[in-house]
């Protein structure tokens, strides 16, 4: 792909110094709030991330750590932390749906799960050779443990960083596998030095905290099954037992959660993309827009989890795959977003993002509304 050529702009510090300070808090804020939310992910999975002098959670912190999170699920699994948010209707969810769709999906398939069919082997860049994008490749296996690891590699990075770091995972501890990490290849992972897994995954970023994660993660799994594998979560019989009754979803998200350095972003990714399961995981684009339609409060105490919860409860299931990946796929390409975070407050950022023009239609025809009722009356 040939380099992205870059946009010629005026520079106006020179004659407006306040406008040019105004650009540079909003582009700190910017990073202050991925930081932030990348934070809040961590911090709900993993509250004190295990440092190089320190590799392993101890027992007592792993039990206590267990029992936080799912104290905050179960407290939520059913009523949404904003009760009184009557945000979104099933109708509004189906609006936002059609007009995102309309503007960034190009074809006659519609974005849900039942169009993911194919999903024995992880998709491969043609001309590089290396897995996509890893929070996308764990939505096309069915190795359960090797898409957790996926979704690990992709917080906090870009899907270039995060396909990178997988395939030199992948080609370090399962070389020649196409198919990500096998099971051999998940027990030396979980053996070797963790220098040589932080050199594997360098290229994702917070190369650290990821090897901390995926070694403690996979650790935990053979403690408690006695192998390197989580087949059990995708229904699968696992040494020749039958599961008496189909895991849920909700049993699914628990397990998930229980496990170190997993939150419940990244088991909502798991759960939606690799298990083919309804859920909406909340990541910072989502967040973002979420927040701008109304959907969730504005206040402090609407952090990403909680918004999670809420939007879990509140968009039809057969919505939430389409709007996820609608919603990631609009911030990431919407001019009008991105200068509304660069400019707050400039009018002209309407008529960039459909959204936004969304929001300005609603609020006019519910004041045509108001005034004629007012009339009448």
């Amino acid at each position: 792909m040939p380099p992205r050529r870059k946009r010629q702009s005026v520079d106006h510090s020179v004659d407006n110094p306040a406008t040019n300070d105004s650009r540079k808090r909003a582009r700190l804020d910017l990073r202050t709030t991925a930081v932030v939310a990348v934070k809040s992910e961590v911090d709900i999975a993993l509250p004190s991330l295990p440092t190089e002098s320190k590799p392993d959670l101890n027992e007592t912190g792993i039990a206590s750590l267990q029992s936080r999170k799912l104290k905050v699920h179960e407290s939520f699994s059913t009523t949404s932390p904003f009760p009184d948010w009557p945000k979104p209707t099933p109708e509004e969810a189906l609006e936002v749906y059609d007009l995102l769709s309309k503007a960034h999906h190009h074809g006659s398939t519609p974005l849900q799960l039942e169009s993911r069919v194919d999903r024995r082997a992880p998709s491969v860049s043609q001309s590089t050779g290396e897995t996509k994008n890893s929070a996308e490749t764990c939505g096309n296996v069915l190795n359960v443990l090797d898409a957790l690891i996926g979704v690990v590699l992709s917080q906090a990075t870009s899907g270039k960083g995060s396909a990178a770091a997988k395939h030199n995972l992948d080609q370090t501890f399962s070389p020649g596998s196409k198919n990500g990490l096998n099971e051999k290849g998940l027990k030396a992972l979980a053996e070797a030095p963790k220098s040589e897994v932080v050199e594997a995954i360098r290229l994702g970023g917070l190369a650290n905290k990821k090897a901390d994660v995926i070694q403690s993660l996979l650790k935990e799994v053979k403690r408690r099954y006695g192998r390197y594998s989580l087949q059990h979560l995708a229904g699968e019989d696992v040494d020749g037992i039958n599961q008496q009754a189909p895991i849920t979803d909700d049993e699914i998200m628990k397990e998930l959660i229980s496990y170190p350095g997993i939150g419940p972003k990244t088991a909502s990714c798991v759960l939606l993309f690799c298990l083919a399961r309804p859920s909406f995981a909340v990541d910072t684009h989502v967040f973002r827009l979420s927040k701008m339609l109304g959907w969730v409060p504005r206040s402090v105490k609407a952090d990403r989890v909680k918004a999670q919860m809420h939007l879990d409860l509140k968009i039809p299931d057969h919505l939430k795959y389409g709007l996820h990946v609608l919603f990631i796929r609009h911030g990431r390409v919407c001019r009008g977003c991105k200068k509304a975070q660069e400019n707050p407050g400039d009018e002209s950022n309407e008529a960039e993002c459909i959204l936004r023009g969304y929001l300005q239609t609603k609020a006019r025809a519910k004041g045509n509304a108001e005034a004629t009722k007012v009339k009448q009356e």
